[in-house]
C-alpha cells in the first residue's frame, strides 16, 4: 500500500510538472524580480560595428531603467537584463538563436538584432511560437508584408530612407528656375534586404518627379571597391548620387569619390555616423548627405532620458562616442517593451504583445505608434549634410537648421 501510494504521488508530480511545461511557454522568463531579455546581435561579421552600437543601446536602456526603479508590474518591481547571443552577421545563425534563446533559455521577450538579414532569419522563429519581438535595426519593408503578429519596429523602414535626397534635388533644380525632369541620379546599393529597399525607394520617387536614373548598380559582396561605378559616375555626369551598403559602403563611397576626385553634384549616404566618416575621412566628407533616423540635435523629450541631447550625453559619457542613430533606436525599443509590460499589468506574452500593438508613446527617439503591420509610422526620417564637420539637419524642412550647401563644390576648387 505503502509503495503504491509513493508511486501515485511521483506520478502526480510529474502530471503537475509537465503542466507546468505547458504552461510555461505564456510567460516570460521571469526568476525572481529580474526579467531577462533575450538578444542575437552581431558581435563578429560585417555588421558587428552596428551590432555594437545595437547593444550598447540596449544596454545604456537597461541600465537606466534599472537606476530609476526597474519594471512595476502588478505592484512588483523587478530588474532587467538581457541575454546576448552573436549572429556572426548572418540570418541563418539569427534564426538558430532566436529558437535557442526561447525553447532551451525559456526567454519570451525578444529584442531585435542589427540588419533586415538578421531580423528576417529571427521573424519566422518568432512568429512560429508567438513571442513578441521588439526590434530596432531591421528596417526593410519586406519584413512587415508577410502578416507577421509578433514582429514590431521603432525605426521608420527602408524605402523612406534617402528619398528626402530626390526631394532635396527636385527643390534645388525648381529653385534654379530648372524642370526636375532634366535630373539625372545614379544608384549604387548592396544586394541585401535593407539596400535593395533604398534603391526601390528612390526609383519610385525619381519616377514621381520624371527624373532619369542613369546608373543603377550593384556593389560586389564585399564592398571594397566601387570603382566601376566610379567610372560611369564621371562619364554619365549625374546630379545625384546615392549609395547604401551599410557602414562598409558608407567608408567606401566617401574614401573612393575623394581618391578618384569624382564630382557630383550631391552625394547621398547611410550610415555616415557609424561608420564615422567625418572621424576617417576629415575634409573629404565634407558636403556629403547623410540619412539618419535621429538625431542628438532634435527636440523628442521622454521620461526617462530627458531630451534627445540629454540621451546623448548621457551615451557619450558611458561609451565614449557620440551615439549613433542605430543605438538611440536600440535603446527606444527597450522603452517601448517595458512600457507595454507595465500596461499590461502582466508578463503573459500575449497581453504584452497587444499592448505593444496598442502603443502611442513619445521618446527621446521619436513618438512610436505602430499601423496593423508593426511598423512606427510617427516618426520621419531626417537628411543631414556635412557642414564645418558637423552634421547640419538640411532636411525636411521642418527640421532644417541650415541650407544645403548646393552644389558641391568640384574637388579642384576645394
Amino acid at each position: 500500500m505503502h509503495r503504491n501510494m509513493k508511486i501515485t504521488f511521483l506520478l502526480f508530480a510529474m502530471v503537475a510538472a509537465f503542466g507546468l511545461i505547458l504552461a510555461g511557454p505564456a510567460w516570460a522568463k521571469v526568476e525572481g524580480d529580474m526579467i531577462t531579455f533575450g538578444a542575437a546581435v552581431s558581435f563578429t561579421g560585417k555588421y558587428s560595428t552596428n551590432g555594437k552600437h545595437t547593444k550598447n543601446g540596449y544596454d545604456l536602456a537597461v541600465k537606466r531603467l534599472n537606476e530609476m526603479g526597474g519594471v512595476e508590474v502588478a505592484g512588483k518591481h523587478y530588474k532587467i537584463e538581457v541575454k546576448y547571443y552573436d549572429d556572426e552577421s548572418t540570418p541563418a545563425r539569427a534564426g538558430q538563436l532566436a529558437d535557442r534563446l526561447i525553447k532551451q533559455d525559456g526567454i519570451k521577450f525578444i529584442l531585435g538584432p542589427y540588419g533586415s538579414g538578421p531580423t528576417k532569419g529571427m521573424a519566422p522563429i518568432t512568429e512560429k511560437y508567438q513571442v513578441p519581438m521588439v526590434e530596432a535595426n531591421g528596417a526593410s519593408r519586406a519584413l512587415f508584408n508577410k502578416g507577421y503578429r509578433y514582429l514590431f519596429a521603432v525605426l521608420t523602414t527602408s524605402e523612406q530612407y534617402l528619398t528626402a535626397s530626390v526631394d532635396l534635388l527636385a527643390e534645388q533644380y525648381l529653385a534654379a528656375g530648372k524642370d526636375p525632369q532634366d535630373a539625372k541620379i545614379a544608384v549604387a546599393v548592396e544586394n541585401d534586404p535593407f539596400s535593395m529597399d533604398i534603391r526601390a525607394g528612390i526609383l519610385d520617387d525619381a519616377q514621381t518627379h520624371g527624373m532619369r536614373v542613369v546608373i543603377d548598380d550593384k556593389l560586389p559582396k564585399e564592398l571594397t571597391d566601387m570603382t566601376v561605378t566610379l567610372t560611369k559616375v564621371k562619364a554619365l555626369k549625374p546630379d545625384l548620387l546615392v549609395v547604401s551598403g551599410h557602414s562598409k559602403g558608407a567608408a567606401l563611397a566617401v574614401r573612393q569619390t575623394a581618391q578618384m576626385k569624382v564630382d557630383v553634384d550631391m552625394l547621398a549616404i547611410t550610415h555616415c555616423e557609424a561608420a564615422d566618416v567625418k572621424g576617417k575621412f576629415g575634409a573629404d566628407a565634407e558636403y556629403t548627405l547623410c540619412a539618419t533616423q535621429w538625431a542628438p540635435t532634435m527636440s523628442y523629450k521622454d521620461e526617462w532620458f530627458g531630451s534627445a541631447g540629454d540621451y546623448a550625453k548621457r551615451f557619450e559619457e558611458e561609451y565614449g562616442y557620440v551615439p549613433p542613430y542605430q543605438a538611440a533606436e536600440s535603446s527606444a525599443a527597450v522603452l517601448v517593451y517595458v512600457n507595454a509590460i507595465q500596461r499590461a499589468g502582466s508578463f503573459d506574452k500575449e497581453k504584452v504583445r497587444d499592448a505593444i500593438a496598442a502603443t502611442d508613446m513619445e521618446t527621446f527617439y521619436g513618438r512610436v505608434d505602430f499601423d496593423d503591420t508593426g511598423k512606427n509610422i510617427a516618426k520621419p526620417m531626417v537628411l543631414r549634410q556635412i557642414q564645418n564637420g558637423e552634421y547640419v539637419p538640411v532636411a525636411p524642412s521642418q527640421f532644417a537648421a541650415e541650407k544645403v550647401i548646393y552644389p558641391r563644390p568640384k574637388w579642384k576648387d576645394r
